[in-house]
C-alpha cells in the first residue's frame, strides 16, 4: 500500500498553490473592502480547473477524481480559506449533485458553467431551526402550478446565495408526508431568472465579507417543472448523498486550516525568544506541537481515504462521516495550539490565528456538526442504524 500522492496530484497541488499566491490572496483584499462578491477570482479558479476534478471532459472537467478534490480543497484552505466555500458551491454539493442525479440535459445545461466559474452555485437545504433535522423541521413548500412549481419559505446559512446563478434547493412537495422525508423534493433553481427570490447576508465576524452565507427568502418563487432534480419525494435521498461529497471537501478544508494553524505555531515557536532561546526549546511547547502534528497528519490520511474510496466507486458514508468528525477535532486542536503558542499575538491582525479559527469554527458545523457525526458514527458502530442506509450514487465511478 503506497501512501504517497501520485505525481500528477503533487503537480496539481503545486498548481493550486500558484493560483492562490498569484491571484486569490492578493486579489481578495479589494473585494473584502468593498464587500462585493469576487466574481473574477471564482472565474480564475474555474479557469485553472480547480472545480472540474470529478467531472468528465465533455462537461469541461478533468476526470482527475475525488482524491484530487481532497488535495485541492486542503491546499486552498491552507492558503486562502475564504475560497474553500467554492469547492462546495462550484464543484461538489451543487454541480456534482446536478451531475449525479440530473438528466443528461440538465447536466449539459448547468454543470459546465458552474465548474468553469462562469456561473455561481449554491446548495440550499438548511432552515432556521432545522440544521440537524432537515426533514422533520423543513417548512419551505413547493406547490405544482401547471408547468412550474411555486416555492414559499426560507433557507438559512446558504453560501453564495446572494450571487447565485444556479443552485440546488430542497422543499416539501408533500408537507403531510409520513415519514416526513418522503415529502421532500430537490430543485435546480435560477434566482436571477425568476421573481420571488431574495437573499440577506448574515453577519459572521471574522469571516469573508465578499464570499458570504445568507438567509434566503422565497415568495412564490418560480421553478420550471423541467428543473426538478429527480422525482417528487426523492429529495431527502439526494440531499443525504450530496452531504457525503460535501464532507469530502469539508474534511479537506479543515485539514488545510489545521495545517495552516500548525505552520503559524511552529514558525512563531522558532522565532520567539525567551531567556535567550526560542520557545521551541521548551518541552510544553514541543508537547503541544507534537499533538497537533500527529492530529493533522491523521486527518489528512482520513480525508485522502474518503477521496480514494469514492474513486473506487465504493459506498463512502462511514469514512466520510468519520473523516469530517476527526478533521474537526484536529483543526480545533491545531487552532488551540496556535492560540497558546502565540499568546497575546494570536489576537492581533499581524498573525492569521483569529481568521483561521473563525473558519474552523464555521466548518465544525458545516455538513453536519460534531454531535451529528457522533450520533451517526455511534449508532452505526453499535448496530442501531446502518450508516449506509441511504443509497449512494456516484456517476464518476462509471468513468474509471
Amino acid at each position: 500500500m503506497n501512501f504517497d500522492l501520485p505525481e500528477e496530484l503533487v503537480t496539481l497541488r503545486d498548481a493550486v498553490t500558484d493560483v492562490c499566491e498569484k491571484h486569490l490572496i492578493p486579489g481578495i483584499k479589494d473585494f473584502e473592502e468593498r464587500e462585493e462578491f469576487a466574481y473574477p477570482l471564482i472565474r480564475e479558479m474555474g479557469k485553472a480547473g480547480l472545480f472540474g476534478a470529478p467531472f468528465p471532459e465533455e462537461l469541461g472537467g478533468s476526470a482527475a477524481g475525488f482524491l484530487a478534490v481532497s488535495v485541492i480543497a486542503e491546499e486552498i484552505s491552507r492558503l486562502a480559506p475564504e475560497f474553500g466555500y467554492a469547492m462546495n458551491m462550484q464543484s461538489m454539493t451543487c454541480p456534482y449533485t446536478i451531475y449525479n442525479w440530473g438528466t443528461e440535459e440538465q447536466a449539459r445545461r448547468f454543470v459546465p458553467g458552474l465548474i468553469a466559474g462562469e456561473q455561481i452555485g449554491m446548495f440550499a437545504l438548511s432552515e432556521e431551526g432545522s440544521g440537524s433535522d432537515p426533514a422533520g423541521s423543513m417548512r419551505t413548500v413547493a406547490r405544482r402550478d401547471g408547468d412550474v412549481y411555486r416555492l414559499n419559505g426560507s433557507k438559512m446559512w446558504i453560501t453564495f446565495s446572494h450571487a447565485t446563478d444556479v443552485g440546488v434547493l430542497f422543499a416539501k412537495t408533500d408537507p403531510h408526508a409520513d415519514p416526513a422525508h418522503t415529502g421532500i423534493t430537490a430543485f435546480i433553481v435560477q434566482p436571477k431568472l425568476f421573481e420571488g427570490y431574495s437573499a440577506q447576508p448574515i453577519e459572521l465576524p471574522g469571516l469573508s465579507r465578499s464570499l458570504r452565507s445568507c438567509t434566503v427568502f422565497l415568495d412564490d418563487f418560480v421553478v420550471p417543472v423541467e428543473n426538478r432534480l429527480g422525482e417528487e419525494g426523492e429529495g431527502f435521498r439526494i440531499a443525504m448523498n450530496a452531504l457525503e461529497y460535501g464532507r469530502l471537501t469539508v474534511s479537506g478544508r479543515l485539514t488545510g486550516l489545521a495545517q495552516s494553524a500548525l505552520d503559524v505555531a511552529r514558525n512563531y515557536a522558532n522565532e520567539r525568544i525567551i531567556d535567550g532561546k526560542p520557545i521551541a526549546r521548551f518541552q510544553l511547547i514541543q508537547e503541544r506541537i507534537a499533538d497537533a502534528t500527529v492530529a493533522v497528519e491523521a486527518a489528512r490520511l482520513m480525508s485522502h481515504r474518503v477521496g480514494w474510496t469514492m474513486d473506487q466507486g465504493r459506498v463512502s458514508t462511514r469514512v466520510a462521516s468519520r473523516a469530517k468528525y476527526f478533521a474537526t477535532q484536529a483543526a480545533r486542536l491545531a487552532g488551540d495550539v496556535a492560540r497558546e503558542v502565540l499568546g497575546g499575538n494570536a489576537l492581533t491582525a499581524e498573525y492569521p490565528v483569529k481568521k483561521i479559527n473563525a473558519y474552523i469554527d464555521m466548518l465544525t458545523v458545516g455538513e453536519g456538526s460534531e454531535n451529528v457525526q457522533r450520533v451517526l458514527i455511534g449508532e452505526d458502530s453499535l448496530g442501531i442504524k446502518d450508516a449506509t442506509r441511504h443509497a449512494m450514487r456516484n456517476r464518476f465511478a462509471g468513468m474509471l
